[in-house]
């Protein structure tokens, strides 16, 4: 009997596992781009467990389970056992003996961590504060549809550190390319966006060793700000 395998983090796959999927993707996005008939999920139902709003989320999971034959069936955590104080364990052992796959969309990666810990069937991360894994596939392939294998590019991120910085760092790690990442820190959520001259982080991960070489670079001067921003020194 084969192990029983969640997607929690982006390193929860190797990259023969990814080459495998992304194999997978484009067969069936080529039958479904020339309308051929394809659904592996016949019979299969998705649980979709969502904490935090959602709209291409869902709408994506929801979609593609249809497409390929199976059901999705949507939870708001506020109008289940979990909205009223049900601990993640017990809820996990129950949904999981009703469905085939669960996503869930929460807050603390404990949370999936807890549940995958306690379920029957594979679990995947449609979002939490710390990690975004679909959403890095899904950009991934996009960038090799476009431009060829990313092992060995580098890849700019511009904006927050978060839950998809946090990922894009682990899937250059697994792929083997390089991540520039600039990072901004509001000051407060109820005032104009206040920034430090961007500084580039940038990590790349030999190919020889395991290790990660971090270099902390300053750029050489500030970058214009948008309007309604001011420079904190």
């Amino acid at each position: 009997m084969n192990k029983l395998r969640h997607f929690l983090q982006f390193n929860d796959l190797a990259r023969d596992d990814i080459d495998y999927l992304f194999a997978r993707t484009r067969i069936i996005k080529d039958r479904f781009k020339r309308y051929v008939r394809h659904m592996p999920l016949l019979d299969r139902t998705l649980v979709m467990i969502f904490e935090k709003a959602s709209t291409r989320t869902r709408l994506s999971f929801e979609a593609g389970m249809h497409q390929l034959g199976g059901a999705a069936i949507y939870l708001n955590t506020r109008d289940t056992q979990l909205g009223r104080g049900e601990p993640v364990e017990d809820a996990a052992q129950v949904i999981s003996r009703m469905c085939d796959l669960v996503m869930i969309r929460t807050f603390e990666q404990t949370i999936v961590e807890r549940f995958a810990a306690n379920s029957r069937v594979p679990v995947i991360n449609g979002l939490t504060n710390e990690y975004h894994p679909c959403q890095i596939l899904a950009d991934i392939f996009t960038f090799i549809e476009h431009r060829g294998s990313i092992r060995g590019k580098t890849v700019a991120w511009i904006g927050d550190s978060n839950n998809v910085c946090n990922t894009w760092l682990q899937a250059a790690e697994v792929l083997d390319f390089q991540v520039r990442a600039c990072t901004r820190r509001a000051t407060s959520s109820n005032s104009p966006i206040r920034c430090r001259p961007p500084r580039v982080r940038t990590l790349s991960r030999p190919m020889s060793g395991p290790q990660w070489d971090l270099r902390l670079k300053t750029r050489p001067g500030p970058r214009p700000l948008p309007t309604g921003w001011s420079m904190k020194t």
